[in-house]
């Protein structure tokens, strides 16, 4: 079956955990056990339904204070098709885990407060779930039942929604009113809400079209690993084993290895269960070549007339994830699809707002979940396409050689080399 990652974005309080909680128990994807103890947490807590928030809120300190903090990710699927879910925090300080959680996602929901109307943090989540290219974003109205299930409510917010919207890059953009606490148009259509003619949450989720979504024009194949022969019988067998990050491979097919700038043609594609005719992202795969080419771990694979740049200077947009602020001059390692090499900041061009999408353009510096467009400089060439045609080629993580930790996520504009 088809696999459909998605992630829920909102403000604080919206019902995301609860709209989680509410698709996981419609459809049937919950164990005895969890929905036992989630009962019992209830329970103890006096409320006199259960809390299906529960089920998403796995750390302690989420259950204790009632908010969200790290990505948590659930998994169910209907007869129809497989999803991942990833729970992101609602909170600003949390914008990180936020881009972490959304940044594989294929449609994200972003819940509104029927009460409320569009907040900052709407606004901000919506800008976010767009800066990271994903194709297809669901607004949820929810807390209905709140305000009586009124049809002017929901077309207020949606028509303010649809005005922020257009500052913004959004290709296909869904509106729903629901209830995630009574269960209204999550799973099954709300016979509170006549007025509303479209799909249920879950029915929209079910047949979203997401096949065209995939880039399966660019060929890229970032080399993993290096199968070499370790045995008599199998002296010959030389395969580079990787992830396809776009495009369509097939047997037959003349590929350049870059940066080497080499040619050969593919003999043979092989998977864990036998040889294929044709390789399409995210299948991962090992090609064989014809020719014996010297090709290493973080070599791209692409086809000869149509491949990456290869480049040592990047424009692009960063999100900042550690206290330690980034600043001009500062140095990183930089890790792009399977390449490793280092980075200099040459230039901070803008730091950005995103809750107004003002771009401060004397900013020193980027701190802890803020976002701005940088200028890098690189040891050796990374082999890149623009984040907006392909998410894989397009993005790179910033690591802090003396601690190894992951200080930023970038999304390439465009390379300047």
């Amino acid at each position: 079956m088809e696999l459909l990652r998605f992630s829920t974005a909102g403000s604080v309080d919206d019902g995301k955990s609860t709209l989680i909680g509410r698709l996981l128990f419609d459809s049937k994807a919950i164990l005895d056990d969890q929905l036992e103890a989630v009962e019992q947490s209830s329970f103890n807590r006096g409320l006199e339904h259960v809390n299906l928030a529960l089920l998403t809120d796995g750390l302690r300190a989420e259950r204790e204070q009632g908010i969200t903090i790290d990505v948590a990710y659930r998994y169910f699927a209907t007869p129809r098709r497989k999803f991942v879910i990833a729970d992101t925090p609602g909170h600003v300080q949390y914008t990180r885990n936020m881009v972490t959680g959304a940044s594989t996602a294929d449609l994200a929901v972003v819940l509104v407060d029927a009460r409320k109307g569009l907040l900052e943090q709407s606004r901000r989540h919506a800008f976010i779930a767009t800066l990271l290219q994903i194709p297809h974003i669901v607004v949820c109205i929810n807390k209905m039942d709140l305000v009586d299930w009124d049809e002017a409510t929901f077309e207020r917010i949606k028509d303010e929604f649809r005005a922020f919207a257009t500052r913004l890059d959004v290709a296909d953009l869904t509106f729903i009113p629901i209830s995630a606490l009574m269960g209204d148009n999550v799973v099954e259509p709300s016979h509170n809400m006549p007025w509303y003619r479209g799909l249920p949450l879950l029915t929209h989720l079910e047949e979203v079209h997401i096949a065209s979504d995939r880039n399966l024009i660019d060929a890229r194949f970032p080399v993993q690993y290096v199968i070499r022969p370790h045995t008599a019988e199998h002296h010959d067998f030389r395969g580079y084993a990787g992830q396809v990050a776009g495009g369509v491979l097939k047997p037959g097919d003349e590929v350049l290895v870059l940066p080497s700038g080499l040619t050969s043609k593919i003999a043979s594609i092989e998977t864990y269960d036998g040889p294929v005719e044709e390789a399409f992202s995210p299948m991962s795969v090992v090609i064989r070549l014809e020719d014996d080419v010297d090709i290493s771990r973080g070599d791209m694979i692409c086809r000869v007339g149509n491949h990456p740049e290869a480049t040592q200077d990047i424009e692009a947009m960063v999100c900042w994830m550690t206290d330690k602020p980034l600043a001009p001059g500062a140095k990183y390692a930089i890790k792009h699809t399977t390449r490793w090499a280092r980075a200099v900041v040459k230039d901070l061009r803008y730091r950005l707002d995103v809750n107004t999408l003002h771009r401060d353009e004397q900013a020193e510096s980027l701190t802890l979940n803020e976002i701005g467009r940088v200028s890098l400089r690189t040891t050796a060439p990374l082999m890149v396409d623009e984040y907006r045609r392909n998410r894989t080629t397009g993005s790179f993580i910033l690591v802090e050689e003396g601690t190894n930790t992951t200080v930023g996520a970038g999304m390439i504009l465009h390379p300047t080399g």
